[in-house]
């Protein structure tokens, strides 16, 4: 019977509610195909703060890398704000990406069929469907790049350099090739070339390690353009790749044109396909406690876990099955609610998506 070692970081704000709810669907997972899940709880974000002093303690840090993957529910909140930018909770994101080697963060952007009616867009757009997955390079850019403050004749001045290495490049762009090759065998690289010199180089990259996977049609958009194509068209697109921040800003975006940012998952990889993996919103510390985070976008995430982590497809499935039959059956939290619909609570969503299963 495999036996799978997760790590899971609860977190700030909502990030607990969330975690609970998700757990209970691996348990039951595990349960229905056979498997053993080990769950080991740690600390980071602001929590991890108030407690250690630090946004992310060594021993979490270790924890994470004697498990088979990371499952983090939400950090930061209004009360860290204060903290100056190397003691904020959201740093303990770029701590665990750095010490983990997570390099290729995937989005995936689906239009669930029952969820039409939330998407902001015309009718005849949403008809078309949505299905984008967002590659995006997770370990260099302006995000890990050096940084600093001077005194100008202007006043004070602050810089972040971006730079990418070549390497930095291809693997990431493997990863995005590799991807695009299972689905529709389109890549859209996104950059900056016509003004950035890190784009020039991104894009070369890109053209040379297509070379590898001829099957797979390629184009390119500068990211501008990228913003306003996925609003007018975003059936036209299936694999997307970019930079760090760009990426950071892209997916956001088309969050909200599948209705909820709520629902989406997202999966960090290292080469080892060892992954941490987290949904995209944040912790909504108005909300926190009061039984009204929608908790899908975790439990979606923890069905990347076990696809790309563990290679377990069909218990993947499942998950993703009950989530859509839950939906179907009109069930929303606030975030996706609409008229007709009936409203519930994150412990009894959870509880549906159980019984789902």
């Amino acid at each position: 019977m495999p036996n799978y070692k997760i790590a899971t970081i609860p977190g700030d704000g909502i990030g607990p509610e969330i975690i609970t709810e998700t757990v209970k669907v691996l348990e039951k997972i595990a349960q229905n195909f056979g498997h053993t899940f080990t769950f080991t709880e740690v600390l980071a974000g602001g929590i991890a703060i108030d407690k250690t002093g630090v946004p992310l303690p060594d021993e979490t840090v270790e924890v994470c890398k004697q498990s088979d993957a990371v499952l983090l529910g939400a950090v930061g909140g209004w009360k860290w704000d204060v903290l100056p930018g190397h003691m904020r909770p959201e740093r303990a994101l770029l701590g665990l990406r750095g010490a983990l080697g997570l390099y290729a963060n995937l989005r995936p952007a689906v239009l669930h069929d029952t969820l039409k009616g939330a998407c902001p867009l015309r009718a005849d757009i949403v008809a078309k469907g949505i299905d984008i997955m967002i590659v995006r390079e997770l370990t260099g850019g302006m995000y890990f790049g050096d940084r600093g403050r001077k005194e100008t004749d202007l006043g004070l001045a602050a810089w972040d350099t971006e730079m990418y290495a070549t390497e930095e490049v291809r693997r990431i762009a493997v990863t995005a090739f590799e991807l695009a090759r299972k689905r529709k065998k389109h890549l859209t690289n996104v950059d900056k070339a016509n003004v950035l010199e890190s784009s020039r180089l991104w894009r070369e990259v890109i053209l040379e390690v297509a070379k590898d996977y001829p099957d797979v049609q390629l184009d390119h958009l500068y990211i501008d353009n990228a913003a306003m194509q996925i609003i007018r068209e975003p059936s036209a697109y299936d694999v997307m790749v970019t930079t760090n921040m760009f990426g950071d800003i892209l997916s956001d975006e088309a969050s909200q044109i599948t209705g909820s940012i709520g629902m989406l998952p997202s999966a960090s990889l290292n080469k080892d396909n060892f992954g941490m993996y987290e949904p995209i919103h944040g912790s909504a510390p108005d909300i926190a406690g009061t039984d009204k985070a929608n908790p899908i976008a975790t439990i979606l995430s923890a069905a990347m876990m076990l696809n790309y982590s563990f290679g377990l497809d069909k218990e993947a499935k499942a998950i993703e099955n009950a989530v859509t039959k839950v939906l179907e059956s009109g069930v929303r939290t606030g975030d996706i609610m609409s008229d007709g619909m009936r409203l519930v609570g994150t412990r009894e969503m959870g509880r549906l998506v159980l019984e789902a299963l």
